[in-house]
């Protein structure tokens, strides 16, 4: 198992959410950091911060996940920065709104690339350093919608479901290896962090209204703060748990898909107008 305290690891989207979150617990906890995000002043703000309160090791990196050679260039630095890395968290990831008709292609290919590719990328531009260590972990970060496939996310559940994949293929390849490197696939329930607000709407997505309403909803679902998501996962990495699972909703629907796997959508659904509902009185 990973011990926290006296590692180092790479965090993608750490400039803010669970990633930022996460930078801040793993640094409180003893652990040295490569922060990486397009967002520059974010990532100088979070690793000022980080100093005011722990003595650290923190380097920032600018990196577009969407990009191969930036995440290879990513890890490179990381590793020289950070000898003695041993945690990845692959948690960079965009939001797409809009039904697969709203979505053109280049948009969905957008989403795919970073949301799934990213995390591909990510994992094999570290896993041969990470492979050199007593003890190492990858944490790749799924979602709920990498369980569950709801309406108007076509392109995120496939990248998400994809994610879950490719994680647990590649973590059962390593246990018959004998690989010292450990991997936790994250599935979050509804998280308060801005990805619905900063999400993209598909180019045939006309009606504004509907995308409010949207937003509004992911707001008032969102029970679970990135604080609490970021203990959550460190508690897993502390454990080594393979399924990393983050609020009462994602177990819930976890275990609904699992009881009624080809009509979960038709009681979530009820639910979900049920809450909407609700909130209008």
């Amino acid at each position: 198992m990973t011990a926290i305290p006296g590692s180092a690891a790479a965090i993608t989207g750490a400039a803010s959410g669970i990633g930022r979150a996460l930078a801040l617990a793993l640094a409180a906890r003893g652990c040295d950091l490569a922060l990486a995000d397009r967002d520059e002043p974010g990532l100088a703000t979070l690793a000022a911060e980080i100093a005011k309160t722990c003595q650290r090791k923190v380097t920032v990196h600018t990196v577009d996940i969407g990009v191969r050679r930036e995440i290879d260039a990513f890890a490179q630095a990381a590793i020289a920065a950070h000898p003695s890395l041993n945690i990845v968290v692959n948690n960079a990831g965009v939001a797409l709104m809009g039904t697969f008709d709203e979505v053109d292609q280049a948009q969905m290919e957008w989403l795919v690339n970073i949301n799934f590719w990213g995390v591909v990328h990510g994992t094999r531009a570290f896993l041969p350093h990470l492979s050199q260590k007593p003890a190492a972990h990858i944490v790749n970060l799924s979602s709920i919608f990498g369980i569950i496939a709801p309406p108007g996310q076509t392109a995120y559940a496939a990248a998400k479901f994809a994610v879950r994949g490719f994680s647990e293929s590649l973590r059962h390849e390593l246990q018959m290896a004998g690989s010292r490197v450990r991997l936790s696939v994250v599935h979050p329930g509804g998280v308060a962090t801005n990805i619905a607000r900063n999400s993209r709407a598909g180019t045939g997505m006309t009606d504004n209204a509907r995308r409010a309403q949207s937003i509004e909803r992911f707001d008032a679902a969102a029970k679970t703060t990135p604080a609490a998501a970021a203990l959550r996962i460190i508690e897993g990495i502390e454990k080594d748990a393979p399924r990393i699972l983050i609020g009462n909703d994602a177990r819930y629907m976890d275990l609904l898909q699992r009881f009624r796997p080809s009509t979960y959508w038709a009681v979530l659904a009820r639910k979900i107008e049920k809450m909407a509902a609700k909130a209008g009185k």
